[in-house]
């Protein structure tokens, strides 16, 4: 008996409970509110451009193409191992930027939820103790970490149904804050709009992230597919409700893309409501945790096996001895987060939040660019594996499945990085960006040329 296998913890419903906890972005509701009722527009067009082409595709190369690579793998598999490169160093950076852009909110979360403002040193010591904490709880397999992820899935659920009803419940008793008219709902393509299609964009990625649990599923090939169909399903119903109660209570001008998500329990409940805005701001931090440790996971798992494949910094290569654990990519990140953090103060912008996040956009954003293509090229060269999930249909079909999110995001790229003039205020904003994603394009040119990457 001492022979067999312990029985896998990671089962089909935790695991469409870690996709609504990875894909399910609770912060990214502020700037897509900020669209004002054209986002309901965006929401249906981009699901069905961008979600059900993305999740299809996902589908079948992960349950294709099992392992701990993920997006990397199935790109090296497909273009080889410089572009495998690019999209792991793009993958694995966004997480830290990521992970500053929510660090710098939390300081205000601590606010509301205590009364108590930190000041400047406090505030860089929150920030610090929520980036070492993700750091540490990743040195753990995701099926010691379950109860993180199913949690922060069903207090996710929770608030944006409660910010759906709330919406529902003032615009009834006080009246709709936003006209609704036929010319409103139209799509909107102003630069402000357009630059926050990204962050819908970024609301529907990370299906792959369950592909990379696969070692620690007891069925993956049944799993992934039923995870990704069904939580996706869950979330896309989520993001309308919640979009819906934003707008219809909150206007549109007054909504920050910083904490838009408690700013507006705090603008529907008005100065009664204390009380419940603090329990809300609290369950709202422990999602940013959730969230982190679920993408933590998924995208240190990918660098460190891009690491072991000579494609990444050897630093990245590094294992836990007692759980063999990626705690070289884990440590990384919370290096690189820490340093962010640690300068901000000095930075000019005051919206860091946005920032930090945008910059995570990009280079997020781009990691994803080669999986469509990937998909076609492994369909010529590799037609003999088996597919357990076989996405149908006809040629012309499936290069429609892949031109248009490489459209899609090809554009929201150029919206949200893109100076298009050169006013003081658009240069504040967008040259930063501009500026942070060269760099972190080049740095990966560099990973190429001193690992000697040759194909």
């Amino acid at each position: 008996m001492s022979d067999l296998k312990p029985k896998k913890k990671f089962k089909l419903f935790s695991a469409i409970l870690t996709v609504i906890c990875v894909v399910f972005v609770a912060e990214a509701a502020a700037p897509v509110a900020a669209i004002g009722n054209s986002q309901y527009f965006w929401w249906i067009f981009l699901m069905i451009t961008f979600l059900l082409p993305y999740g299809l595709i996902a589908s079948e190369l992960g349950t294709t193409y099992e392992g701990e690579g993920g997006i990397y793998d199935w790109v090296t598999k497909a273009f080889g191992h410089r572009m495998g490169t690019r999209t792991a160093w793009y993958y694995w950076i966004n997480f830290p930027l990521w992970m500053a852009s929510l660090a710098v909110i939390c300081p205000e979360l601590i606010r509301i939820v205590t009364g108590q403002t930190p000041n400047t040193f406090v505030s860089i010591l929150i920030e610090l103790i929520f980036i070492w904490v993700i750091v540490f709880i990743s040195f753990y397999s995701v099926s010691d970490s379950i109860w993180i992820l199913n949690g922060a899935a069903f207090i996710k659920v929770f608030l944006a149904l409660l910010v759906g009803c709330l919406g529902i419940y003032v615009a009834v008793t006080h009246g709709v804050a936003n006209e609704y008219t036929a010319a409103s709902l139209l799509p909107s393509f102003d630069m402000k709009s357009l630059s926050f299609i990204s962050v819908i964009l970024f609301n529907f990625l990370g299906f792959e992230v369950v592909c990379t649990f696969a070692p620690d599923m007891e069925n993956p090939k049944k799993q992934i597919p039923l995870a990704i169909v069904t939580g996706g399903l869950v979330i896309a119903a989520i993001y309308i409700f919640s979009a819906f109660g934003i707008g219809v209570a909150i206007p549109t001008s007054e909504i920050s893309t910083s904490s838009g998500l408690i700013d507006s329990i705090q603008l529907m409940l008005g100065k009664s409501g204390g009380p419940l805005v603090a329990i809300v701001a609290f369950l709202f931090l422990l999602t940013l945790f959730g969230n982190m440790v679920s993408w933590s996971l998924g995208v240190n798992n990918t660098a460190c096996y891009a690491a072991e494949n000579g494609d990444m910094p050897s630093v990245f290569a590094k294992r836990s001895a007692k759980t063999d654990m990626p705690i070289g990519a884990a440590i990384m990140n919370g290096v690189v987060a820490s340093a962010i953090v640690i300068i901000a103060p000095l930075l000019p912008n005051e919206d860091l939040f946005w920032s930090f996040f945008a910059l995570n956009l990009v280079m997020f954003l781009l990691s994803y660019i080669p999986i469509f293509p990937a998909f076609l090229k492994l369909r010529k060269i590799d037609p003999d594996t088996e597919r357990p999930f076989k996405v149908g249909g006809g040629k012309g079909f499936h290069y429609l499945l892949v031109t248009l999110p490489i459209l899609l995001i090809v554009t929201s790229l150029i919206f949200i990085a893109v100076p298009f003039d050169f006013s003081s205020e658009t240069l504040s904003e967008v040259l930063p960006i501009t500026i942070g994603s060269i760099v972190c394009i080049i740095v990966g040119e560099l990973i190429i040329i001193f690992k000697k990457i040759k194909k």
